[in-house]
């Protein structure tokens, strides 16, 4: 996004923006491409936790096994129409490290997290269209098996569950003082960038993407700490973000969680992918997982609500 043109931006500006523009491309694409293939009972991957857990790098580890479909940059903005988006001419280009100077890079043909545009609808739409639209996405890649990073679908895994029953969700968890922390950074880092570019808080704020910068939303009412330049809001928001999925997912048997830091284990990486049954596992690039430094933080926080974040964590590592 931020080496668009101005007719690029004033192209994502004019379809992300009106609704009816992408629904009635849409109803376009179904009539034309839409088959009558049972993939209901398909074993489909959603990704979905708080921001800089890892999702992305587990989203890219999964998908360089190409047994699955997923949505890329060359489906922007026509993020519903996966077909069509393919008429549009989109120049390739060499990959780029993406704005949150993570060392995380990216290309056209790079997965990212944009079936939000499809989620933020009513239940009703969803629920008739799910099938649907997986469906365009697997046909438009050749794939029998979709795969979704979304940090928003966490709010959703009952109704996905109860539309394509042999989906598996995978919740990565990371140690809540170096997550808070690295919220908190990426907070401040798109602030300064949105200023800039108000582009840039637009095209997020179109995808769903409020996890940080000037339209930030949060994931649960706070209780203690409301100032989101503290990093003491990160931390409360850490604790109860993950206090409702283990409350609400502990004993469920399609969610596994994933601990950051053992990523760079190969062994446990092994032992994650026997448990949610990932097929052709030799094809899949370790790489993707990076050691992860911890830093150090020289601000103050709130030990007590520290303490608590830790029990969780705890909580976490032994359910894996």
């Amino acid at each position: 996004m931020q080496n668009y043109s101005s007719l690029q931006k004033f192209l994502h500006d004019l379809v992300l923006n009106k609704k009816f523009i992408n629904k009635s491309l849409y109803e376009i694409e179904k009539i034309i491409y839409l088959k009558n293939k049972d993939i209901k009972n398909q074993s489909h991957i959603f990704i979905s936790s708080l921001p800089r857990s890892g999702t992305t790098s587990l989203l890219n580890f999964i998908y360089s096994s190409d047994q699955y479909a997923s949505l890329t940059y060359k489906n922007m903005p026509f993020v519903l129409s996966p077909h069509l988006s393919k008429f549009f001419n989109k120049k390739n280009f060499s990959k780029k490290e993406r704005l949150h100077t993570d060392g995380i890079n990216y290309d056209i043909n790079s997965p990212e997290a944009l079936d939000e545009i499809f989620f933020n609808n009513d239940e009703e739409f969803i629920k008739n269209e799910l099938v649907n639209y997986v469906q365009l996405v697997l046909l438009s890649e050749n794939r029998l098996n979709y795969l979704s990073k979304n940090n928003l679908n966490f709010k959703r895994i009952n109704l996905i569950s109860s539309i394509l029953p042999n989906s598996i969700f995978l919740i990565p968890i990371r140690e809540p003082l170096q997550h808070a922390y690295s919220l908190f950074s990426q907070h401040k880092h798109f602030n300064q960038l949105q200023k800039k570019d108000d582009f840039i808080r637009r095209y997020m704020n179109y995808l769903g993407h409020n996890e940080f910068g000037l339209n930030h939303k949060p994931w649960n009412r706070p209780i203690n700490f409301d100032d989101n330049n503290d990093i003491n809001y990160w931390l409360e928001q850490w604790t109860l973000f993950y206090q409702n999925i283990l409350d609400k997912y502990r004993s469920s048997n399609n969610c596994f969680f994933i601990i950051y830091e053992k990523l760079i284990n190969p062994n446990y990486i092994k032992l994650f992918l026997e448990k949610t049954c990932l097929k052709k596992t030799e094809t899949l690039n370790l790489n993707y997982f990076k050691n992860s430094n911890k830093k150090e933080i020289d601000i103050d926080y709130a030990k007590n609500i520290y303490e608590k974040a830790k029990d969780i964590y705890l909580n976490f590592n032994q359910k894996f």
